[in-house]
């Protein structure tokens, strides 16, 4: 028994030892096949060679707008010929420790990019210019372990084969700059026209922070943040003591000036737009080398439409100093972009390659609906809630002394229900409903809706309604598509499919809603399948899109059938125009399209005073695009929930309209809609004794000199209003907020 148990225990030990060894092989053969197997020598570093492959952008119906790139432009340069600002803005900006690691950087980079890994599932940073050199030249670009773990080997065996000169030589004639330009040499040559060697301080520390977002800071594109840029490398060259204060605040104050761009492209704005999306996404290299397919939700032959008329229609008001517009062309169930012109012409003028869209501009009254669809959703006001528009200043609450608002037209025009003060864009009336909503609720509202530039509310007045903060074209298209979507945030979408060079789908968009082919008659969408945030109500946004839609409510502004209407469609539309004429707008839309356009100067001059909201600017190219859009749709209004309910109200008080015992009517009724629970049940009274002054007008509060007489009064939240007095060069009222 003892011999049979100690043979066991041999063959146990002996049976380990062989699992032990098995499992040793084994993974050794793993690490091998998972690190080692074909991993590139750095020794063909000074003879690679890339062969990309070109990624094609194409419009939804397959059509290509740009390729890129098809072949990599790069003319090496010798690093004892290049200007010593050169290594030392690259090093500054990418690799500050690069004389004192080995290839990397672990109580920099390392640990960053470990914490970037575990706390934002994001594989990426942490890379020395060792470490990108490798990563550009020698391996697939894919965010993955292994490339990591591959990429820091070979920066090590690098630095043990190349000097640290020889590095920086590599890297510099390695990176890419954007496009097909690869190198510091190209590089110099396209955006400035001369040999690298003859590169200013300033300029070299430009094309020292591009190779980071090519995309992102190419001053075609973006130029205030390649200005930016350019300005934190020498910041942190001043820092790192490569040049002095006095160099660094004087080279800071230079302005960037590039050559002009010169490659054709279909929709360029759209295509930058897209590829800045791209670089967020993947490497420089898998998007310019990578092969990939981008089907984009952009209608070329829509784009192409609106070019002409955005061109057209600028060239009729050119004498109101209007120089540059701006269209975005959505659909609100989908979020897809069907067409962007960033600018009038991308390749007329260096400010061309401007991108207004997602460029920061006051809305002016274009934001009001977002300012009435709060407080009728917090059930604040109704449809039907009378605002008195006189002349009013407000006092307090963080206001400039005297804040006393006029009208567009510079006149007041007494009690207005919120239909027609929103309908005939109002100034008084808006400010009023911004008083009760308060600044810090529509800060917060509007992010929900899909406005983030609205940042601290402490930076905001009660001006906030009428277009005194800056927001983006896509960031109102965004919030105007809840109105669409009866209550439902959709987030812009500008891509439908995303297929690597072996046709694998990498990302593909798919909605319910969705349709190739946006020229056949589409019914209403299916608004269950609208996925996203919900901030408002469908009876809020109905209201709201039922104002509008509704010629009459702005006809005391607008005057009927003016280039609001689209003759044979139901269609929500807001203008704005701002106090100094620097920026105008008009957006509108469908259930199922969403068309919003800008005209204005991209150096920010004023227009002339003459420009009418409504009537010129943007509204004539608004309406020309959503005529072209609608001809082949049906007409689809807003579906009304059973949850609001009409009734005949008072026209000017907003009370309930009630019969008589005589039979007649309590006051001249019109119709308005509600949410339910929200309607008048109380009739108008109007009559009270007041205090008035000697000359027949409301006194305001004391007001010396009055005499006690009924008169017919209505009310708002703030201020009374004689119907019988004199209103002719009427007193302000203070409110206090």
């Amino acid at each position: 028994m003892n011999e049979q148990l100690y043979k066991m225990t041999v063959f146990i030990k002996n049976d380990k030892k062989i699992i032990t060894l098995v499992l040793g092989v084994l993974f050794f053969v793993f690490i091998y096949f998972f690190i080692f197997y074909k991993l590139p020598s750095p020794q063909s570093l000074k003879d690679y060679k890339a062969t990309p492959l070109s990624t094609h952008i194409l419009d939804r119906n397959g059509k290509l707008l740009y390729q890129l790139y098809q072949k990599q432009k790069r003319s090496p340069v010798k690093i004892d010929d290049l200007p010593k600002y050169v290594t030392q803005a690259s090093i500054s900006i990418e690799d500050k420790g690069f004389y004192q690691h080995n290839g990397i950087s672990i109580f920099g980079g390392m640990i960053r990019a470990i914490k970037d890994s575990l706390f934002k599932q994001q594989l990426q940073g942490g890379s020395t210019i060792t470490q990108q050199l490798v990563k550009s030249a020698l391996l697939i670009p894919e965010r993955t372990v292994q490339r990591k773990i591959r990429e820091i080997i070979l920066a090590l065996w690098t630095e043990r084969i190349f000097s640290k000169n020889e590095i920086l030589e590599l890297y510099l004639n390695q990176i890419p700059y954007g496009g097909a330009v690869y190198g510091v040499e190209e590089a110099s040559q396209r955006f400035f026209g001369k040999q690298s060697k003859k590169l200013s301080l300033a300029e070299v520390a430009f094309l020292a922070g591009l190779p980071q977002a090519p995309s992102l800071y190419s001053p075609y594109n973006n130029p205030d943040l390649a200005l930016k840029r350019r300005n934190e490398v020498l910041k942190a060259m001043f820092q790192q003591k490569y040049i002095d204060k006095n160099t660094y605040e004087k080279t800071i104050k230079i302005k960037l000036v590039v050559k002009p761009f010169e490659e054709k492209i279909k929709a360029p704005h759209f295509v930058f737009y897209i590829k800045n999306i791209l670089e967020q996404k993947y490497t420089t290299k898998e998007i310019e080398e990578g092969g990939l397919k981008i089907t984009t939700t952009l209608d070329l032959d829509l784009q192409e439409e609106a070019e002409k008329i955005l061109k057209e229609e600028l060239e009729e008001v050119k004498e109101l100093d209007v120089s540059n517009g701006a269209v975005l062309i959505t659909r609100p169930p989908t979020g897809e972009i069907l067409a962007m012109l960033g600018s009038v012409d991308y390749f007329a003028t260096a400010s061309g390659t401007f991108n207004v869209t997602t460029s920061d501009r006051q809305p002016g009254s274009s934001i009001k609906p977002i300012n009435y669809a709060i407080g009728i959703e917090r059930k604040l006001v109704t449809a039907g809630t009378v605002f008195i528009d006189s002349p009013t200043c407000f006092v307090g609450g963080g206001q400039p002394k005297g804040y006393c608002p006029v009208n567009y037209d510079g006149k007041f025009h007494g009690p207005q229900a919120l239909r027609f003060s929103l309908g005939n864009s109002y100034n008084i009336p808006a400010v009023k409903m911004l008083a009760i909503n308060g600044v810090r609720e529509f800060v917060a509202s509007a992010s929900a809706f899909g406005i983030n530039s609205f940042k601290d509310p402490k930076n905001y007045g009660l001006s906030l309604t009428l277009g005194g903060g800056e927001v983006k074209m896509t960031e109102m298209a965004t919030a105007f598509s809840l109105l669409a979507n009866r209550g439902v945030v959709k987030e812009l979408n500008p891509i439908l499919k995303i297929e690597d060079k072996f046709g694998k789908v990498l990302y593909e968009f798919k909605s319910p809603n969705f349709v190739v082919d946006i020229k056949k008659p589409l019914n209403y969408p299916s608004f269950f399948s609208i996925g996203g945030k919900k901030p408002l109500s469908e009876e809020t946004t109905f209201i709201i899109s039922h104002i509008l839609l509704d010629d009459n409510a702005r006809s005391q502004a607008f005057g009927a059938g003016s280039l609001l209407v689209i003759p044979g469609h139901a269609v929500s539309v807001k203008t704005g125009t701002t106090d100094d004429k620097r920026d105008n707008w008009t957006i509108g839309y469908t259930p199922n399209f969403m068309t919003t356009v800008w005209v204005g100067n991209n150096d920010n001059t004023p227009m002339n005073p003459y420009l009418a909201s409504g009537i010129t600017g943007a509204a004539p190219i608004w309406n020309r695009i959503m005529k072209y859009i609608l001809k082949t749709q049906p007409d689809l209004w807003p579906i009304r929930p059973d949850t609001v309910v009409g009734r005949q109200v008072c026209w000017d008080s907003g009370d309930l309209m009630v019969k008589k015992d005589d039979g007649t009517e309590s006051c001249s009724p019109r119709f308005e809609y509600f949410i339910k629970g929200t309607e008048p049940n109380e009739p108008h009274i109007s009559k009270q004794t007041i205090a008035i002054t000697k000359d027949d007008k409301l006194a305001p509060a004391n007001w010396p000199d009055v005499e006690m007489k009924e008169k017919t009064i209505i009310k708002d939240m703030f201020v009374n209003y004689c119907v019988d007095c004199s209103h002719d060069n009427e007193p302000y009222q203070n409110i206090r907020l």
